[in-house]
């Protein structure tokens, strides 16, 4: 009995030995059990491509994985922006000999710190020689030679857009005298002109590969008129704020026929005389007049006689009522291929816009803003007329449920419609269209109707009655507001309505007194 009672333990001693032998910790199973690396396997180039599909966030935290993935991502990104502090200079040798491809490099300022100066500027040119675009915000410790030191490194510079510098025209002239490949320029709020204010500005070697102008808020702008029209090439001309009088330099710049296509004036001063100048480029697809109070009917009809390649028209009139049916009658009957109109503070009656709507078969895009004249007679003519109109915008007009009820039954190829601050719109219009039209996208703002608030003053006034007490209606001081009512009325309607609720509150006023009492 025994023996065979110690022979039991002694297997069962063993059984347990063997198990402790065999097992292992969870550190050394894991470490057996781990998947291979599989990213090892595939080719730099392939994890390059991986990461240009990353944000910026992701990149940084796939930097962090392996020494591999640091260095790939380094070589691989080809965009970089950096705060241009002055403290900047200490590490820009470590930061672009890990991102020794960057090609598009963007250097911001804060306005309350002091930027990069010459010095750091030549550092990053001399480490960046396939810079291919250029963004300088608010680097005001840079100069015209830090600048022209950048231009002789980067020879292939192709975009260059400067925003609140202090180098000045010099500045930009260095940069034109040696990019050769310069097809972008783009210039805001640059200080520092009286260096130059009587030289002349050439486009030095960008003359035949610059392509695209753009000026905002510039106080002598025209020092740049040689830039535009010794361009050889110049497709798009864009100016915003910038102050004196621009005749001279557009009617320079139609001398020679450029090819250019796009035109944006915006708040500039100038005349009919530069829309004639205009007209005389015949390739032009998109302008852009906008808060140009000078220009008339004349000179828009002079554009669209000889611009018969115009797709894109955008008009702010500025309420000035200079442009209007006629200058839009000629747009309808030479300009054919036109597929967007964007109409601000102007008064287009049916005259136009019928005539727009019929000869325009190509128009896909229409938006009327503040326009006054703008009702539900036009809204009817233009819906059964536009086949092709694909959106819509109609804001601060006078419509109503009326015209939106002749949207929905016109517009077959509408796929798109804002209503904003129309007030004979009201509520639930939006729910109705897309009941009547399930494909149409539509974004509107809801309105109260004036039904309901007056049922509410009636109520009020009745609770008053009914304690016997009477006062004098204050019919008077209400202005009953018309449905098709402009902009310009809407002052003296709310005006009306809070006299109207001052009123109630003086009488509410006397009647707790006489309570009190």
């Amino acid at each position: 009995m025994g023996q065979s009672t110690s022979a039991a333990g002694n297997i069962i001693l063993n059984r347990r030995r063997t198990k402790l032998l065999s097992f292992k910790s969870p550190i050394e199973t894991a470490e057996s059990e781990v998947s291979p690396d599989y990213t090892s396997y595939l080719p730099d180039e392939c994890l390059a491509l991986v990461f240009q599909f990353l944000n910026s966030g992701n990149r940084k935290r796939c930097s962090l994985v392996c020494r591999r993935w640091m260095i790939v991502e380094g070589q691989s990104r080809h965009r970089l922006s950096l705060h241009a502090r002055s403290d900047l200079i200490t590490s820009i040798p470590s930061l672009f000999s890990r991102f020794d491809s960057v090609a598009k490099l963007s250097l911001k300022c804060d306005r309350g710190s002091v930027s990069i100066n010459d010095e750091a500027l030549t550092m990053i040119s001399l480490r960046c020689r396939n810079l291919k675009r250029l963004k300088l915000r608010a680097c005001r410790e840079l100069t015209h030679k830090g600048m022209a030191a950048f231009a002789e490194n980067c020879e292939g510079l192709k975009i260059l857009s400067c925003g609140s510098c202090d180098f000045g025209a010099k500045g930009v002239k260095a940069v034109l005298d040696h990019s050769s490949s310069l097809e972008e320029l783009s210039i805001k709020r640059l200080r520092n002109f009286t260096d130059l204010a009587h030289e002349p500005i050439g486009p030095g070697l960008a003359a035949s590969s610059l392509k695209s102008i753009c000026l905002k808020e510039l106080y002598i702008g025209q020092c740049f008129g040689p830039v535009i029209f010794g361009a050889k090439n110049l497709r798009s001309l864009k100016l915003f704020r910038c102050s004196g009088d621009w005749d001279m330099v557009l009617e320079e710049m139609a001398v020679k026929e450029h090819g250019i296509v796009e035109i944006h004036l915006e708040r500039m001063q100038v005349s009919d005389v530069a829309l004639a100048a205009i007209s005389n480029c015949s390739s032009l697809e998109i302008l852009h007049l906008v808060k140009t109070p000078e220009c008339t009917n004349d000179g828009l009809a002079g554009i669209a006689e000889k611009c018969k390649r115009l797709r894109k028209l955008h008009i702010d009139g500025w309420k000035a009522n200079l442009i209007g049916d006629e200058g839009l009658v000629a747009v309808a009957k030479f300009c054919s291929k036109l597929q967007e109109l964007v109409l601000i503070g102007l008064n287009p009656t049916t005259l136009s816009l019928a005539i727009l709507a019929a000869k325009c078969q190509n128009l896909e895009r229409l938006a009327l803003c503040g326009c006054d004249t703008f009702g539900d007679p036009e809204l009817s003519c233009i819906a059964a007329k536009c086949p092709s109109l694909r959106k819509l915008c109609i804001k601060n007009c006078p419509i109503s449920d009326l015209g939106i009820e002749n949207l929905a039954n016109g517009f077959p190829g509408l796929m798109k419609v804002k209503i904003k601050k129309c007030r004979g719109v009201m509520g639930g219009c939006a729910d109705w269209l897309r009941t009547v039209r399930p494909a149409l996208s539509v974004n509107t703002d809801t309105v109260e109707r004036e039904g309901h608030q007056e049922g509410s003053d009636d109520a009020i006034e009745g609770g008053l009655q009914e304690n016997g007490i009477e006062f004098p209606r204050l019919n008077s001081q209400i202005i009953a507001p018309s449905l098709a009512s402009s902009s310009r009325s809407r002052s003296g309607y709310f005006k009306s309505r809070v006299g109207l609720f001052s009123g109630i509150s003086l009488v509410a006023g006397t009647l707790r007194q006489r309570e009190r009492s």
